[in-house]
């Protein structure tokens, strides 16, 4: 058994690993974000035009994405025309039709179809607010990527997308770590 400086050193590293991208990213300007969600938006609409016929009359709707666990949350406006991704300031609360709330990892493992929205939103991890059925077609619209959606948003990095893939592992690794104790 570890000695007990050990195991605070670790968790207090493991906490540090987590909550370093939140910290590096609030000194981001959003204008300097912007652009990505751009390319994001632009490349999921040519990669799955079929996303968005999919989610029919909710398709110019706002959705709020909340990733709990960052400084900023997004609008999504999934149009099939021109899709918006915009970022915000958490405290600037944007107007929105519906939303959705978890952390960062919960609603990444969602849309790559690791985690199961229905059990985030049993257990609570999830939280929905606004227009259920407009959330329901968004979450049946990405259901219909498979798998692939989180790839599709990750393709849109180009050379980047490795190491963001990489990333992702490793807070998933802390993440895990940290739900276990260890």
């Amino acid at each position: 058994m570890p000695a007990p400086t050990e195991v605070n050193f670790a968790s207090e590293f493991a906490a540090r690993l987590v909550d370093g991208p939140r910290r590096l990213l609030i000194s981001i300007p959003l204008a300097f974000m912007q652009p990505v969600l751009d390319r994001v938006a632009t490349h999921v609409a040519k990669s799955r035009p079929e996303m968005f016929a999919r989610l029919g009359p909710h398709a110019g709707k706002r959705f709020l994405i909340d990733p709990i666990d960052l400084p900023f949350v997004f609008i999504l406006v999934p149009t099939a025309a021109k899709p918006c991704l915009s970022a915000y300031r958490r405290d600037e609360y944007p107007q929105h039709d519906a939303g959705i709330a978890g952390t960062f990892l919960d609603l990444y493992d969602m849309i790559s179809g690791t985690a199961d929205g229905d059990a985030l939103f049993f257990t609570r991890d999830l939280r929905v607010c606004g227009d259920t059925e407009a959330v329901v077609a968004l979450r049946n619209a990405l259901d219909d990527f498979g798998n692939s959606a989180a790839d599709t948003v990750l393709s849109a990095f180009g050379p980047l997308s490795g190491p963001a893939a990489l990333a992702i592992s490793a807070l998933r690794a802390v993440r895990g770590n940290r739900r276990h104790g260890r």
